[in-house]
C-alpha cells in the first residue's frame, strides 16, 4: 500500500528540512491550513480520547465505488497537535476502509522522521487518534 500523494508531498517536504524547529513550524503550518470545524462537529462523540489537548475527528463514508472509502476533519485547540491531525488527515482521506484499519501511521511517522521529536503526552495522543482512525476502518471493513 502506497501513501495518498497528500501525504507523500509532506513527507517530501520534510525531507527538505533539516533542523527540527523548521520542521516543527512546517507541521504548524499544515494544522493552520486545516479548514474550521463547525462548533457543530465539536461534540463529545468527535472528541479523541486520549488526548491531553481537544481533538474532534470526523469521518463521512463514500460508498459510491465499490469499496467503502473514508473522509477525514479533524481539528484541535493546540496548534502542533493540529498540524499532527492534518497529517494523519492526508494519510487516511479518501482511502478504503480495509487500508485504513491496516495502516499503522506511527510507523509511517517513525519513517518520516517527526516520531522521536513528539513528547510523551503528544505521543500518546497521536496513538489515540490513530487508534480511533484504523478502528473506524475496521468496523467497516
Amino acid at each position: 500500500m502506497s501513501e495518498p500523494q497528500a501525504f507523500q508531498d509532506i513527507a517530501e517536504n520534510l525531507s527538505f528540512l533539516d533542523d527540527w524547529e523548521d520542521r516543527l513550524n512546517y507541521v504548524i503550518e499544515l494544522g493552520q491550513a486545516l479548514p474550521p470545524m463547525l462548533d457543530a462537529d465539536k461534540t463529545a462523540e468527535n472528541k479523541v480520547k486520549g488526548c491531553t489537548s481537544n481533538v474532534w475527528l470526523v469521518s463521512e463514508v463514500d460508498r459510491s465505488g465499490g469499496a467503502p472509502t473514508l473522509n477525514f476533519r479533524g481539528q484541535s485547540d493546540a496548534i502542533i497537535t493540529k498540524g499532527l491531525v492534518a497529517i494523519l488527515v492526508a494519510l487516511y482521506s479518501g482511502r478504503p476502509a480495509a487500508e485504513i484499519a491496516q495502516t499503522d501511521a506511527v510507523a509511517w511517522f517513525q519513517k518520516i522522521g517527526l516520531s522521536e521529536h513528539l513528547g510523551m503526552q503528544r505521543s500518546n495522543g497521536l496513538v489515540a487518534m490513530v487508534n480511533r482512525i484504523r478502528a473506524e476502518g475496521q468496523a467497516l471493513s
